[in-house]
């Protein structure tokens, strides 16, 4: 990991309102290439205010937000699309489209994105299924699919198109310690593998200290520290 690289993403000084209510106060975030970044904090804390606006979802009322070199307060609607498109997100339900075969939604991105050609996108969506050990599942519709199944079903819509950086907002939520576990090592084989770099926003510290390479804990709207898994496991607060 080189530490000298800019950051892929790097926020200063960010604040956030809902009305008067001050969410977000003054955060200073940033992410290296190639590493697992952890934001964990109680519910409230301001995890899921951060990722909105690293991904572009909000601008910041005061401070900055670069991804990937874009300050996103002053991009235009067509360079946040040209920036999203090398990113990935796996939302917390998984948020796979009813009406949709599982393996048409992990094809989506390609179809709305790409030119690629129809057998080309069937046999993307099906090796991504496959890297997250669902082959064999592309014709099952959401409803047929566990709990876990889901979650492993939008991580391959969100790496369908490999992208740079990968948002994973409480992998764990909901599923049985077992297939948490699962989805650890896959996250993991992702860094690994594909290279990816990866935030994820999560409230589990078993998973947190499995998989981070750091972890930022926020609390109240405030980093409360950001350190190693052992930094923070040795944090006296």
């Amino acid at each position: 990991m080189n530490d000298t690289a800019a950051p892929l993403i790097d926020v200063v000084g960010l604040e956030a309102y809902y009305g008067r209510r001050r969410i977000l106060h003054g955060v200073d975030f940033s992410v290296r290439r190639g590493e697992i970044r952890v934001i964990m904090g109680g519910s409230g804390s301001g995890k899921s205010t951060l990722l909105r606006h690293i991904i572009g979802l909000q601008r910041p009322v005061s401070g900055m937000v670069k991804i990937l070199g874009v300050d996103v307060g002053r991009a235009s609607a067509q360079e946040l699309l040209t920036v999203r498109r090398r990113l990935g997100v796996s939302f917390q339900g998984g948020a796979l489209i009813t009406s949709m075969s599982v393996g048409d939604n992990v094809a989506l991105p390609l179809r709305e994105h790409t030119q690629l050609d129809e057998t080309t996108v069937r046999i993307m969506s099906r090796l991504k299924l496959e890297f997250v050990n669902l082959g064999g599942f592309h014709d099952l519709m959401p409803s047929q699919l566990s709990g876990g199944m889901i979650k492993r079903a939008a991580l391959a819509r969100a790496i369908v198109m490999d992208p740079e950086l990968l948002f994973f907002d409480e992998p764990s939520a909901g599923l049985d310690p077992v297939v948490s576990a699962e989805l650890d090592e896959l996250i993991l084989r992702l860094r690994d593998a594909l290279r990816m770099t990866i935030v994820v926003v999560t409230h589990e510290l078993e998973s947190a200290f499995r998989i981070a390479d750091r972890i930022t804990v926020l609390d109240q709207g405030d980093v409360l520290t950001t350190g190693t898994v052992a930094e923070v496991h040795a944090s006296e607060n």
